[in-house]
This record gives C-alpha cells, structure tokens and sequence, in this order.
C-alpha cells in the first residue's frame, strides 16, 4: 500500500495552525501528498509542502506514524515543520491558504485532521505509532449523506479523476 505524508505548521506562538484548502475537493486540509517511488518520507513532506504552499520548510520531528483503520486512508508520516523562508501562496494544487486559531477551525476541515492537530500538541517526545480514526465507512455513509458532491469528488478523485485543475 502506498504511502503519503502530511505535515503542520504552527505559527511561532503555536496558537495557529496553517491549512489549506483544496483545488480538487474543496475541503480544509493540512498540506501533503503521496511520497513517489524511491522517495524518502522527509524529502516527500518537503516537496510536497512547497508544492502547496510556496513555503521552503524544516522538519522540527516527527510527530506520528499512522496506519489505515481500513481502506479509505494510508498510512501517512506525520511531520512538524517551521518556515525557513516564503509567503504562503496558493498552487496549482491549492485553491486557499490560512492561518487558523486552533480553536476555531474550519467547519469542512476532514475530521481526522483535528486529532492530528491534537497529537502534535501534545509535543511528545517520541513518535507516536496510531490508528487513522474517525475513517470509518459509518463515518464515510454521514458524510455522504450530509455533502454528497464532496464525497462524489473524493471517490473520483481517488480514482484518478481530477476537477478544477
């Protein structure tokens, strides 16, 4: 199973988080992507953080190591990362950009963000090794049933099937 990496950027006070949001499927993310063969996770995190938000990066640590609850996610490398240089800006991948006060987070932020989020808080001293949760196919029914055009484009999406591009 292929692999993906998502990292955070806090502002300095660590009272912000920086999400974006997408261009395929308008939902609030924390940047990342799939790493490419032969790829190492950190180089991936990198690229594709500067991919999405124009931002050169450095790894503070590693956050977490998740694994699939089932077949709707991957297993992802979770990264905390500062800005070395750059404003962020919009991509051909990203249709917003913003600083958030992590107690007011978007409303269509994906779910399993927010728990992220809440483990890089935490500042623990070693990676943390979990389940991706609040990815169930329940889960997956609710959302389908309270924004179906979403969930069609994600369903798409993972097929291969890209929109506003």
């Amino acid at each position: 199973m292929e692999e993906s990496v998502s990292i955070i950027i806090f502002d300095k006070e660590k009272k912000r988080v920086l999400l974006i949001k997408r261009r395929d499927i308008p939902v609030w993310v924390l940047p990342g992507g799939g790493i490419e063969n032969g790829e190492e996770p950190e180089a991936a995190a990198l690229r594709e953080a500067e991919e999405e938000t124009g931002l050169k990066l450095k790894i503070e640590r590693k956050v977490a190591f998740y694994t699939p609850a089932n077949r709707l996610t991957r297993p992802t490398h979770f990264y905390e990362c500062r800005v070395l240089e750059g404003i962020p800006q919009v991509g051909p991948e990203t249709r917003e950009i913003e600083f958030f006060p992590i107690d007011q987070l978007p409303r269509t932020l994906v779910p399993f963000y927010k728990t992220w989020i809440d483990d890089a808080l935490l500042f623990w001293p070693e990676v943390l090794k979990k389940k991706i949760r609040k990815t169930s196919y329940w889960k997956f029914i609710q959302y389908l049933i309270c924004h179906p055009l979403l969930v069609i484009q994600f369903l798409l999406t993972r097929m291969g099937i890209h929109f506003n591009r």
